[in-house]
């Protein structure tokens, strides 16, 4: 379980390097192409897809399986293939995969952030002063509300108040009608 996992982790590496080794050139796979097709279906000249880099899930899985299934061959010489070796070549192939994935997801947000940095930067800020107008906003309808307050209740019902704290409980219950 050990050694696959650490294939598992060198794979999902592998597939970050290999991503970003086709997304800065492509030769190997335009090679493959002028072999593979004729004149009029090779790729063009500013196309930048590789094995692995701009292609879909099924053709990534499919290059990526192909690469690791050839390695095997090779290796078969050198090692015997049991349920370890199958295993860790499973794990090879899913790895590479979401490396591939993960390669993919750290590019473009690279190129989001330079492209956007300055405004990302500008989002920031304005969301900081923002959120301080909004708390100084709070801060004063909690001012306001109290004094709201103190302007509502009537001097007429504070002298009523005042007269009631001189009466002890006794005469105000009998105020009220609940005593004899």
């Amino acid at each position: 379980m050990t050694l696959e996992l650490i294939v598992f982790v060198a794979a999902i590496l592998f597939g970050i390097l290999l991503y970003w080794r086709e997304s800065n050139g492509n030769g190997f796979y335009r090679f493959v192409d002028k072999i593979v097709n004729a004149k009029h279906l090779q790729m063009k000249p500013e196309d930048k897809t590789g094995f692995v880099f701009k292609q879909k899930f099924l053709l990534r899985l499919v290059y990526v399986t192909a690469f690791f299934i050839a390695l095997m061959i090779v290796l078969k010489f050198l090692i015997p293939i049991n349920y370890t070796t199958i295993s860790i070549f499973a794990s090879s192939i899913v790895g590479t995969l979401i490396g591939t994935y993960v390669a993919n997801f750290v590019l473009k947000s690279g190129k989001i952030i330079d492209e956007k940095g300055d405004s990302l930067e500008d989002i920031v800020t304005d969301t900081i002063e923002k959120g301080k107008d909004f708390i100084e906003d709070l801060t004063n309808k909690e001012k306001d509300q109290e004094v709201e307050i103190e302007e509502e209740t009537p001097t007429e019902e504070i002298d009523d108040l005042k007269e009631q704290d001189k009466k002890s409980a006794r005469e105000r219950l009998k105020d009220k009608g609940y005593l004899k």
